[in-house]
């Protein structure tokens, strides 16, 4: 409809609608404000590549450079959003009455799904005989994580579903090719009429949370060998519609892992009743839900009362996850908030060019690198670890998976905070996109484990298994000699590991974390970049926030690998 003033007489002494829309346009003119930071290279990171070449897989740059390319893209970027904004919705009912148990998502998740499962994010690398195939899912990973953190929870508990199910041979024939497909096929049907399948877990309950053996679902045998019937409730169960869910119960002979199919090989509805969907801080394009099971039919996975030992492996890999997710949301709003100074004037110069501002940025990209780097390094002795032969690599990636899930996860919230305050005002409104990734940011300490059942984890395995130790000091033992502020740091750690308590844990972990990223640093960085993390984050020349680098600090350099053009 034309308005009013389209079709109204102008009149001697009045402005017209011309003069009006100028005057109104001229008011609003928008100078001075950063452009789309898209289309941008995602993988365009000096670190990442360096660290693929590094840990075995240089063979899949290529492929990840054109992964940065898409991740970076503005239609993707834009999915991303709209899989965050509009939420998905659960449907426990159709029209008719029937139970369905259905949660229905945006059609940009089913974009970003599809894609993450064709570039190989979820089980490929398990099929990949390749050397390095785990360290190429793990760079995709940081790379792809500059779309939406939401979708990386199917396709990792899928990646991590794998080396569980094989605990039990005859299941593993049947669903370990389609769990491995690069074929994403949403919807609920018999799993075997599918090209490819996504797994999820079903571990906690709400009176224990981590403490699973305190779980009260129940699993009756049935009379068919292996296969089981489950009542309970679960507490935490993300991406319920996926096809098949790996799920802690307690047997006749104690808490056992089973496989719950949402449908079973005749084509029936296995009961997978959901009872809501939770309303999270962030990771809101993801469903998390809470089942019910009443008669559920599964199948035992691994030995009855042997629940825990069988899903350990999936919790390595899921906590790799987490580490490379916090990674990944790092660099995301350390490129945002370097994309903003560069176009971002005040007092009189560029933002970039402002000291404080280039001291806070070069901090940033310090924790980014030092995060990215261990993060790789995790990724290289996972996939050498499956592969065998390497029992030194094996025990450093029980510990060193701990302790750098319990650290980095833990840096992700003020890293991002301080990213989003590089934008001012800016970044504090939702179509910037800083609020969801700092929304989402504390979900990676949380996941898997919080920061106490990590770092009494580490505990646990330097008290009854003493390789570990062993394995850490041995790669510590790489950097000797090449900076007297981390053999010191090193030092303490050993110290530190006579005396070491519940209570201090956390303390003592924070310490094998920061001296694992130094020695890495030092190993493998410019000295710029080892120089100033060393200086700080072991000699104690920094202060409580970021942007306290000390005035030795080559920040010219740090500033130009991380972010080119900004040195």
């Amino acid at each position: 409809m034309a308005s009013t003033l389209e079709h109204a007489p102008q009149s001697a002494g009045h402005a017209g609608p011309a003069t009006a829309t100028a005057t109104a346009t001229a008011t609003h003119d928008v100078s001075n404000q950063a452009p789309p930071l898209s289309p941008y290279d995602a993988s365009d990171d000096r670190a990442l590549l360096e660290g693929l070449h590094r840990e075995g897989a240089g063979w899949a740059e290529q492929d990840l450079r054109r992964l940065g390319t898409l991740a970076g893209s503005a239609q993707v970027q834009e999915w991303a959003d709209l899989a965050n904004r509009y939420e998905p919705e659960l449907r426990t009912h159709d029209r008719y009455g029937h139970r369905i148990d259905e949660v229905e998502f945006h059609p940009s998740w089913h974009h970003l799904m599809r894609a993450a499962v064709a570039e190989g994010l979820a089980g490929a690398p398990w099929a990949d005989e390749r050397p390095g195939a785990h360290v190429a899912r793990t760079a995709g990973g940081l790379v792809w994580g500059h779309t939406d953190a939401g979708h990386g929870c199917p396709t990792s508990m899928t990646y991590a579903a794998v080396p569980a199910l094989r605990a039990q041979p005859e299941l593993a024939a049947v669903y370990e090719p389609l769990l491995t497909s690069r074929v994403y096929e949403p919807g609920l049907r018999t799993p075997a009429e599918k090209r490819g399948l996504l797994a999820g877990m079903g571990m906690t309950e709400k009176q224990g949370g981590s403490d699973v053996r305190t779980n009260t679902t129940a699993a009756t045998p049935t009379a068919e060998p292996g296969v089981y019937t489950l009542r309970g409730h679960k507490w935490f169960t993300s991406a319920p519609m996926c096809d098949v869910f790996l799920v802690l119960a307690q047997a006749p002979g104690g808490l056992s892992c089973f496989l719950v199919p949402r449908v079973l090989p005749d084509g029936t509805r296995n009961t997978f009743r959901i009872q809501r969907l939770k309303d999270k801080l962030g990771n809101r394009s993801n469903a998390s839900s809470e089942p019910e099971f009443d008669g559920t039919v599964a199948w035992l996975v691994g030995p009855e009362g042997r629940g825990v030992k069988t899903i350990i492996e999936m919790v390595n890999c899921t906590r790799l996850d987490c580490v490379m997710m916090s990674a990944a949301l790092m660099r995301k709003t350390l490129v945002e908030a370097g994309h903003h100074v560069r176009h971002r004037r005040a007092f009189g110069a560029l933002l970039a060019d402002q000291p404080l501002m280039r001291n806070v940025l070069a901090d940033l990209a310090l924790e980014s690198e030092a995060a990215t780097t261990l993060t790789l390094r995790l990724a290289g002795a996972a996939d050498r670890a499956v592969r065998g032969g390497h029992g030194e690599e094996t025990a450093f990636r029980r510990i060193a998976t701990a302790v750098g899930k319990y650290w980095v996860t833990k840096r992700g919230p003020a890293f991002t905070a301080e990213a989003l305050e590089c934008l001012g005002g800016n970044g504090y409104v939702e179509d910037s996109g800083m609020p969801r990734h700092y929304r989402e940011a504390p979900l990676l300490s949380i996941w898997e484990g919080s920061g106490n059942v990590n770092a009494l984890d580490v505990l646990r395995a330097l008290g009854r298994e003493p390789g570990t130790a062993d394995a850490l000091f041995a790669e510590l033992d790489l950097a000797r000699g090449a900076d007297a502020r981390l053999d010191a740091a090193v030092a303490r750690v050993k110290d530190g590991l006579a005396e070491a308590s519940p209570a201090g844990a956390r303390r003592l972990v924070e310490r094998m974390a920061l001296v694992l990223q130094a020695s890495l640093l030092v190993r493998h960085a410019p000295s710029a970049v080892a120089d100033a993390f060393c200086a700080t984050r072991l000699g104690g020349d920094w202060g409580h926030s970021f942007g306290t680098l000390p005035d030795t600090a080559d920040l010219d350099t740090i500033l130009e690998r991380a972010l080119p053009g900004l040195g």
